[in-house]
């Protein structure tokens, strides 16, 4: 009964407000909040959140958001307000994802960016030592190291509620294998490529510019073709196959990664054996229990492209990604990097998927010796993200008469491929080879 009066106090408090009566507001909702005394996590975050809409100054404003995520951090109407009291959001980029604008049509000019040598004006590409571009001609070195050395996060929920959530607002030359589908971003200037997964040679077209959200983040090559070319010998000899016939040197890229942080709670309910006294007696009874888990989970990557997404799921554990640089464009020079076709939106779920199995499988240690029921996933939230580039080498491996593509950690020299035979993705794209 209290708190059907409280809800009764907070519908008339919402009334009012929308109705722009903010005294008579006021004092519904703050009758709300005393009524329900804290015992209602809900109506004290709905009451706080109508406070903040019939405030005036901005810091009072932010005391009852703030307010109002105390009781609810998913509470997303306050999530959106204080992103836009804190500049994160403005209101006229607002977007409703149900009725997203259309994709700007015609062709707009790429971006192209050449770095020439400072001492002969030759072409500059990066070096496979992550810290510098070297002259192709002179040799001569341009160091990196005045780079800042954290990448920037995004705010997931301003992005989500904005274009940069759903579009893909720059403008980059992209080159689109018509063989297997694979599309990649080129260093500025180059004017044919051959795909680096299927070979087939292509005439870069400008009118594949497309619209892309920037990298904000890059892991660099470490090591060059030769090392690439050693770490792939190494790994077909501890497999034991013999290659039909001598594998072509590895050929090096980026491949996109979705990373984000999560936290809030996992709700769980359970029971757990305590020490009872009663009169005459002391006895063990089960007690149920109902409580929340804290999340923190850093940097959890995703794949952001299909293509070989298994095999790079295997491979992404094997980076360090604590060593992760800005993203600047210096970073490609030289190396192409596969355009991301997974929608951030949609990484987001598997990313907070999989720190839920994670998280869900590790609980029982956490909480022993306490006997899990059930677990929710409802309390967590996906706090911000990045878009990175890793470094990989690919390899074609022909097996049986199969083409097989491997991959090669650029960092770590770690290796990965699928060469058991099952009708797989790589198996699909080896079709290709056969016809």
């Amino acid at each position: 009964m209290q708190e059907s009066y409280a809800e009764s106090l907070l519908r008339s408090g919402i009334i009012e407000a929308k109705a722009g009566q903010k005294s008579t507001a006021r004092r519904y909702l703050e009758r709300a909040l005393l009524t329900s005394d804290n015992h209602n996590h809900e109506i004290m975050a709905e009451a706080w959140f109508w406070m903040a809409q019939i405030q005036d100054e901005p810091a009072e404003k932010r005391r009852a958001l703030e307010s109002a995520l105390s009781h609810d951090l998913k509470h997303l109407r306050a999530r959106r307000e204080l992103a836009i009291l804190d500049g994160k959001i403005r209101p006229e980029e607002m977007i409703n994802p149900d009725a997203l604008p259309p994709t700007p049509e015609g062709f707009v000019q790429a971006e192209v960016r050449r770095f020439m040598c400072p001492k002969c004006g030759g072409r500059m590409s990066f070096a496979p030592d992550g810290q510098s571009l070297v002259c192709e001609y002179c040799n001569r070195r341009e160091s990196l190291s005045t780079m800042p050395t954290e990448p920037r996060e995004q705010d997931f929920f301003a992005a989500m509620a904005t274009l940069r959530g759903h579009h893909k607002p720059l403008m980059q030359q992209v080159f689109h294998c018509d063989g297997c589908d694979a599309e990649f971003t080129l260093p500025p200037t180059l004017i044919s490529a051959a795909c680096l997964y299927c070979a087939s040679p292509h005439v870069v077209k400008m009118e594949n510019s497309q619209y892309l959200i920037a990298p904000d983040a890059v892991l660099p090559h470490a090591f060059d073709q030769k090392r690439a070319t050693s770490h792939l010998a190494e790994w077909i000899e501890n497999q034991k196959v013999k290659p039909d016939r001598q594998p072509e040197p590895p050929r090096g890229l980026y491949l996109p990664v979705w990373t984000f942080d999560l936290g809030g709670e996992i709700k769980y309910t359970g029971t757990v054996i305590r020490r009872q006294t009663r009169p005459g007696e002391t006895i063990d009874a089960s007690v149920h229990v109902e409580d929340g888990y804290p999340v923190q989970v850093n940097d959890l990557p995703v794949p952001a492209s299909r293509n070989l997404a298994q095999v790079m799921s295997v491979l992404l554990p094997t980076f360090d990604l604590n060593e992760i640089k800005p993203y600047k464009a210096q970073y490609l020079a030289d190396w192409p990097a596969e355009v991301y076709d997974v929608p951030m939106g949609d990484a987001s779920l598997e990313a907070r998927s999989q720190a839920f199995r994670r998280l869900k499988q590790e609980l029982p240690v956490f909480l022993d010796p306490l006997k899990l029921i059930s677990t929710s996933s409802q309390g967590m939230t996906v706090d911000s993200f990045k878009l990175a580039l890793l470094p990989v080498w690919v390899a074609r491996v022909s097996l049986e008469g199969r083409e097989r593509l491997v991959l090669i950690n650029g960092q770590k020299g770690a290796v990965a491929g699928d060469i058991a035979g099952k009708k797989g993705l790589l198996d699909r794209l080896a079709d290709l080879f056969d016809d």
